[in-house]
């Protein structure tokens, strides 16, 4: 930790950690969501909350970072902002919702004066470690979905868990948020400011051998998180605002899914869905191989 001036410290930002993360099995982590009458963790406390209280078309952009954080508790650091980002954009995608990684700097301002600077406009990676902060952007809902934000000392202290923001957003050259464009948030006393880093610093990241090694570890994390996900979603005191959510690919899932039973592989951590196919025949499927009709849209990210 180096001390700048005028009481302003820099902290180098948290890192990833290697291996691939992995999420607990569903009736450990969703059962508690649909009413299993056993005690809540916070964020497992916060999503329920967001479940049961969150409009149509703020369920998903909502509930999956909660209940990524919730699923992680204990299991991996908090601080891993690269597989927290890339697990949550394949989440958000396999319920066909656009998400898309930003870089960025991040000043923490507290209320009673002084500064704690994270991140950098520059990132770089030292071996396996990643040395920057990420975040989320959902565009199509001009949402900011900053899924570690409690790595963070004081951020951690004031609680509520991950943050999410409306945010007015603009676009240059093909990308989401213009570089240098700042986005700001409140989270109790403190504020906020994240500012965003070019597109170069975003494929430094997800063009460096580490990201590209764990991409299929971080498509078959964000299909379990999403999995909990429509489980906790076709809930019956959720399921008709779910079902009233922008997002055709969840109706669609939400429909083909029903109330079929559910297992995980107790090793990969995978969740299936027990489903009966056009000749009677029942089959355990991954959300992200089960059939839907032609004009349901692809999973997000496309190539």
């Amino acid at each position: 930790m180096s001390k700048q001036k005028q009481g302003k410290k820099h902290r180098t930002p948290q890192k990833r950690v290697q291996g691939r993360s992995s999420v607990p099995r569903p009736r450990a982590a969703v059962g508690v969501l649909a009413g299993g009458g056993l005690p809540l963790p916070g964020n497992m406390k916060q999503t329920a909350t967001l479940l049961e209280h969150a409009k149509p078309d703020q369920l998903v952009e909502l509930v999956l970072p909660h209940l990524w954080a919730a699923l992680v508790d204990g299991r991996i650091p908090a601080n891993v902002c690269v597989d927290a980002c890339m697990t949550l954009r394949n989440a958000y995608g396999q319920l066909g919702v656009r998400a898309e990684l930003l870089a960025v700097d991040l000043l923490v301002q507290r209320k009673g004066g002084g500064t704690t600077h994270y991140g950098s406009l520059t990132p770089s990676w030292t071996g396996t470690s990643w040395n920057g902060h990420c975040v989320l952007v959902l565009p199509d809902s001009e949402r900011f979905v900053d899924a570690t934000v409690e790595q963070f000392d004081e951020v951690r202290e004031v609680g509520h868990g991950p943050l999410v923001g409306k945010v007015t957003l603009s676009t240059h050259d093909g990308f989401v948020v213009e570089p240098g464009a700042q986005v700001v948030l409140q989270r109790g006393d403190l504020m906020l400011t994240y500012t965003v880093a070019g597109p170069e610093a975003v494929a430094s990241i997800v063009e460096h051998p580490e990201a590209v090694a764990h991409a299929e570890g971080h498509h078959h994390t964000g299909v379990n998180v999403a999995s909990f996900a429509l489980i906790a979603l076709r809930d019956e005191g959720v399921r008709g605002r779910a079902m009233q959510a922008p997002h055709p690919r969840l109706r669609a899932l939400l429909r083909a899914v029903g109330d079929a039973p559910y297992e995980a592989d107790e090793e990969g951590g995978g969740v299936k869905f027990r489903l009966t196919d056009q000749t009677g025949q029942e089959q355990w499927l991954r959300l992200d191989e089960i059939p839907l009709p032609a004009s349901v849209p692809a999973a997000w990210p496309r190539s």
